[in-house]
């Protein structure tokens, strides 16, 4: 659960913007989509390898975006 602190005089769009913020950061909507559908510990690593490897082309300047 988020809690935001607000001040007496503070605007509601300000709170409304810190809850947005706090909510992003906690990354709950991205556990939402990954609980959606299950996928095997292989797989899952495999895109990471596959994610690190092409960062570090990128890095390396093998390939241009």
């Amino acid at each position: 659960m988020l809690i935001i602190d607000s001040k007496d005089c503070e605007n509601i769009d300000k709170a409304l913007k810190k809850y947005k913020k706090k909510f992003e950061k906690s990354r709950v909507l991205l556990q939402l989509r990954e609980r959606q559908s299950f996928t095997k510990p292989s797989v899952r690593r495999r895109t990471q390898v596959l994610k690190a490897v092409y960062k570090q082309q990128i890095a390396s300047g093998k390939i241009e975006k």
